[in-house]
């Protein structure tokens, strides 16, 4: 199915909205998942749509939920999601921490008990292009393990993903990373399409190498491999394990491993800083400009066109997908298609 974005936008927006979802938060869910098909990452996208709706309906995700604050200061603020939307929530905790940032020289937040963040960049990438420095940071709330230590065969941590965004004379500059090899969504997104994965993404469950993508998913469970692969995953492992003690740690929420009573959630911290209350917007900006001309001014080994930095493969799909359209599976639009003749919603 080829499909452009405003058609597919306003569809999954529909479909929200049947589902008992707001107009206010159901178009600002809807974009996100689309912004992450129109940029490549898809298993971020429109296939976690039927999910969300599973969720809406057994009431482990919450529509109309305002954001609660825990605890605020000039430069600090702690609060809980209530189960809504990951998107419509993460938004609001940055929109009230940008000014905090702009008036401190630096301001953090968290996020506990949120729904899914969706792809972290999009979040480091908002606060950028306000002028902003920031780093994001997620964890599945001590639930979701699938990252094994090096040498071992059971899953401990999860995913783990950072997201690093800064601003450029030229825009946000953004990167978008997970603490494991790949991200757990695209290992289910190739069991949707029928696919295997690439070999060094997974070990099955006595650690042997596999491309089958239901392992994950099977019991006793595979895992993946954290970033860095067999050889250099233990950088990888010490990056996703920090960084669930920071975010589960600060948040309130859990880390690995979670009370049985843990709701699977996301928490979430976030970490601004202004460049102007430092050294200066302009040397920002200089130093980052110069930096990345430097690199890209790098020269190329045979075979390669050209040195990319990070962001350069999604904006040029994100200008592919807003001319051409986006692709769908049948194993992403098929579901799409019968959950909106269970809601009676017309397919574009």
């Amino acid at each position: 199915m080829q499909i452009l974005s405003p058609a597919l936008e306003d569809f999954v927006s529909r479909l929200f909205q049947a589902a008992g979802v707001l107009r206010s938060e159901a178009v600002p869910v809807a974009a996100s998942l689309v912004g992450s098909n129109l940029r490549g990452h898809d298993s971020h996208g429109v296939v976690q749509v039927p999910g969300y709706v599973r969720q809406l309906r057994a009431g482990t995700l919450a529509p109309g939920v305002e954001l609660k604050v825990l605890s605020e200061t000039p430069s600090l603020l702690v609060t809980d999601a209530g189960r809504g939307f990951g998107s419509v929530q993460t938004a609001r905790l940055i929109e009230r921490l940008v000014p905090k940032a702009r008036e401190q020289g630096i301001a953090c937040g968290t996020l506990r008990t949120s729904g899914h963040l969706g792809r972290l960049g999009e979040w480091a990438e908002r606060a950028a292009r306000e002028g902003v420095a920031g780093l994001v940071a997620t964890n599945d709330n001590g639930v979701l393990q699938c990252v094994a230590p090096p040498g071992g065969v059971e899953p401990r941590i999860s995913t783990n993903p950072i997201a690093i965004g800064v601003p450029t004379g030229n825009g946000p500059l953004v990167l978008d990373l997970s603490t494991s090899i790949v991200a757990n969504g695209k290992v289910r997104l190739k069991l949707t399409e029928g696919e295997a994965c690439p070999p060094g993404w997974l070990l099955d469950a006595d650690g042997e190498p596999t491309t089958d993508p239901a392992v994950r998913f099977s019991d006793p469970r595979g895992t993946l491999l954290p970033l860095g692969g067999e050889q250099g995953g233990y950088k990888g492992f010490g990056l996703g394990l920090f960084f669930d003690i920071l975010v589960g740690g600060l948040s309130g929420g859990f880390s690995p491993p979670a009370p049985a009573s843990a709701p699977l959630t996301n928490n979430a911290l976030v970490v601004l800083w202004m460049p102007e209350r430092f050294a200066g917007e302009s040397h920002f900006l200089g130093q980052a400009d110069e930096l990345i001309a430097y690199v890209r001014a790098t020269r190329c080994k045979a075979g390669v066109d050209a040195i990319r930095v990070p962001g350069d493969r999604s904006q040029a799909t994100l200008r592919e997908r807003m001319e051409k359209g986006i692709a769908l599976d049948d194993g992403t639009w098929r579901p799409l298609v019968e959950l909106a003749r269970e809601l009676g919603v017309d397919v574009p």
